[in-house]
């Protein structure tokens, strides 16, 4: 019914979203320190008076205050019944507005890092929004909004839980930093890709910045989407007046903005931090006389890892698919999987990309291993190494399925063909996932030598995969190339099915090419000249070695000659220097010190030890391997995270690697006299923020350039400020803050603390925190860990 509704509505007008409930509800008690849910719970009255504004000021859909209701979160406050709090908030809502409006079950961040970016297993991420996915629907929810995201693994993890319950209309929104990507990387189009693949009903993004910034965000998804679009901006930027939090845009200069965002491509509005009913009153009276563009496609050929997204299309250059990630013939590889270490897959990964694959076939399977949890670990790995999408290519269903679950992107299955008892439990396990598939035009045990054979089964195999709702976007059909020297035709008829599928069936097609020279001499010739005649007859992608020059090189001359590669771009970025021409020279072997080196630049948290444990054996003294390698290393981190070449997870990964290093290294480096530290800091989240990820990460970085670090943790009052300064006499104090309610606390913080005699210089951070109010406080700004970082190496210099 709602689900109708909502698609009626947005048939005909801009559907408008509520505004801020946090700002009203601050305004009406809501003390700093207690939980936000269970206070709303505890004064039903004024949460439902707040909801009733929104809907009489014309939103079409009320959020409930469940935005941190998941079972982390309402632990911090000792309380374990996130069922029953999330149920309680959703009746409320519902009694509030009756019929009028319609309630979404909110869900917001756990305030927990996912693997493969942090420690909690995804299935513990899921099984926590599957609860609370569960108390809303008992509470009478019309749909969901998972919202205010940064981390696109976490943000797939409540969306598997409301799929895996329901198939209510879920609007999903990430918030984005100025540079146009989430702290986690990920970009508004990858978000996109993934998300609407995976089942969501709109896509957008919500908080972090006003509405000028976010409409470019909207227009640079609208041409991918195939679902509506959702933003819902802060009305402006935060600042401190007279004691109070203050957003600088009145509801006409924020309504204001509604045509712009219509003509852009946005569907549903509404507003976030410092929004109120008269922002929502004026956004809706502002697009009663605006049509909004409905999505523009209802299907793409389009794939995405957590950083980048690739889109295909039939008149693009081939795209290389790595086929390298095999342990086929490859003995020390085979060794490496078997024992469970991965640094020759990470070097594998990084030496395709470099030399022009565009995705990764990964594949692991072999005799004596465990293909599942093998196929997962390099998965999680590659998802924070490489930013190319992965190809998941196993002949064991469940392996597929476990891989699709934790990658956080849209994949692309390797392969699904007509064989009895798997096709239909892989097009679920496709369709679950939202997975792009190779489609293999094979049934029963024999290959199809002739073009007509592979022709018909490629059309009955799409309309098993129609039931399913696939399209034609979202599959790659393989030519099948077989070798010519057991049959002479082969070639022949593998071009007739690349030509068919371009010409006449409407699909992208894809070819493993070295099957074609199996059996014979000078074999890359042989593949080379054949993938010049396969881009002729409208190849698309290959799955091919990138390291091969003569592959490679005829390639992108055959897609310059073919009109695939426009203005010859990447055939002169290939050719003038710009990119390798050929394959990767090998690199030369690294010294047992560079490889901790890069094991830190890496985040290679699993191989350090062993890496410190060869350089030590071989003679390199710890101290060293700290200030030369280790530190040298954390710094390049630090100014790639800087230049935005590494977004957060490698800052962790990074950060960690180097944490768990040095304490490998630190009972040697005590018995040959540790370094001083640089300088003494204190840590703590002021009173009522109970988020503490910011500072952990400061923290971790400070540390590991040489500064003692006194991490007090989160909610921490000024008394206890107070009472550890008298203890351990810091030589600087770090605060930080997330929510807007808090800045006024950490003002208060550094006020008393300068009257009761703290003269120690004040670093202050965190998502609310700026430059300009810093300064009104007297404090240093640090924007993330590395600004921290040098902020504090200045401070510490006499």
């Amino acid at each position: 019914m709602s689900k109708g509704r909502i698609g009626e509505i947005l048939s005909q007008r801009v559907l408008i979203l509520d505004g801020a409930t946090g700002t009203l509800l601050q305004e009406r008690g809501l003390p700093a320190g207690v939980c936000p849910e269970l206070w709303c719970l505890e004064h039903t009255a004024i949460t439902q008076d707040i909801h009733r504004s929104y809907s009489e000021a014309g939103a079409d859909v009320v959020f409930t205050c469940t935005f941190g209701a998941n079972r982390f979160k309402l632990q911090q406050y000792g309380i374990q019944d996130a069922y029953g709090i999330n149920s309680g908030l959703a009746r409320a809502a519902r009694q509030a507005v009756g019929e009028s409006a319609l309630v979404a079950g909110d869900m917001g961040p756990t305030g927990l890092f996912i693997e493969p970016f942090g420690e909690l297993p995804f299935d513990e991420a899921v099984a926590a929004y599957r609860e609370q996915v569960q108390g809303l629907l008992a509470g009478g929810v019309d749909l969901f909004v998972i919202e205010t995201m940064i981390d696109i693994q976490e943000t797939r993890a409540a969306l598997i839980a409301v799929r895996e319950l329901t198939d209510a209309f879920v609007i999903v929104t990430m918030t984005y930093e100025a540079g146009g990507r989430t702290l986690g990387g990920t970009d508004p189009l990858s978000a996109l890709i993934t998300l609407q693949s995976l089942g969501a009903d709109a896509v957008g993004c919500n908080c972090s910045t006003g509405p000028a910034e976010m409409i470019p965000l909207l227009a640079h998804m609208k041409p991918h989407a195939t679902v509506p679009l959702a933003a819902k901006p802060n009305a402006g930027l935060p600042r401190l007046e007279g004691g109070r939090t203050i957003f600088d845009m009145d509801a006409s200069r924020f309504a204001a903005y509604a045509p712009e965002f219509v003509a852009q491509g946005a569907n549903l509005l509404g507003g976030c931090c410092g929004t109120t009913p008269e922002h929502i009153r004026s956004l809706r009276q502002a697009t009663l006389a605006l049509s909004p563009i409905p999505p523009l496609r209802q299907s793409i050929p389009a794939l995405s890892s957590p950083r980048q997204a690739v889109i295909l299309s039939a008149d693009a250059p081939l795209t290389i698919i790595g086929e390298r990630i095999n342990p086929t013939g490859k003995k020390a590889l085979q060794q490496e999987l078997l024992e469970g270490t991965l640094s020759g897959v990470r070097t594998l990964a990084r030496e395709q990309v470099q030399q022009g694959a565009c995705l990764l076939d990964v594949n692991v399977g072999m005799p004596g291993i465990d293909e599942r949890h093998t196929s997962a670990e390099v998965v999680k790995l590659l998802a924070r190494t490489v930013e190319t999408p992965l190809v998941i290519d196993s002949s064991n269903p469940e392996v597929i399925e476990h891989a699709l679950r934790l990658y956080p992107g849209r994949a692309l299955i390797n392969s699904i063909s007509g064989e009895a008892g798997r096709l239909q439990g892989l097009l679920e396990i496709a369709a679950r996932y939202g997975a792009m598939f190779i489609l293999l035009p094979i049934e029963g045990r024999q290959v199809p030598a002739r073009a007509a054979e592979r022709q018909h089964i490629v059309e009955a195999l799409f309309e098993k995969a129609r039931a399913h709702g696939f399209t034609r976007d979202d599959l790659i059909v393989d030519a099948l190339a077989m070798a010519v020297s057991a049959d002479p035709g082969a070639a022949r008829e593998t071009l007739a099915t690349i030509r068919w599928c371009a010409a006449e069936f409407g699909a992208l097609s894809v070819l493993g090419l070295s099957n074609v020279s199996f059996g014979l001499p000078g074999r890359p010739w042989l593949n080379a000249a054949f993938v010049s005649m396969c881009i002729e007859a409208g190849l698309n992608l290959a799955i091919a070695n990138p390291g091969s020059e003569e592959l490679m090189n005829l390639a992108r001359a055959s897609d310059v000659l073919s009109g695939r590669d426009r203005e010859a771009a990447h055939f002169i970025a290939r050719f003038s220097g710009a990119a390798p021409a050929g394959p990767a020279k090998a690199a030369p072997a690294l010294t047992s010190p560079q490889r901790v080196y890069r094991a830190v630049l890496e985040g290679d948290r699993e191989g350090i030890v062993a890496a410190i444990e060869q350089a030590l054996a071989e003679g390199a003294e710890p101290q060293d391997l700290v200030s030369r390698q280790m530190i040298a290393a954390i710094r390049e981190v630090g100014e790639l995270y800087e230049r935005k070449v590494y977004f957060l997870p490698q800052l962790i990964a990074g950060a960690e690697a180097m944490q768990r290093g040095f304490a490998h290294l630190e009972p040697l480096l005590a018995g040959g006299g540790a370094a001083k530290p640089r300088a003494r800091i204190l840590m703590a989240t002021v009173e009522g923020d109970i988020h503490d990820i910011g500072k952990n990460i400061v923290a971790l970085m400070l540390k590991n350039h040489g500064f003692e670090v006194i991490d007090l943790g989160k909610d921490v009052g000024t008394q206890a400020l107070m009472t550890a300064i008298e203890e351990h006499r810091p030589d600087m104090v770090g605060l930080s803050a997330l929510m807007t309610t808090t800045m006024v606390n950490m003002h208060q913080a550094v006020t008393t603390l300068r009257q009761q005699g703290c003269s120690c210089p004040f670093l202050v951070g965190g998502a609310v925190v700026t430059q300009a109010f810093a300064e009104t406080i007297g404090a240093h700004y640090a924007r993330d860990g590395v600004e921290a970082v040098r902020l504090a190496e200045r401070l510490a210099t006499p």
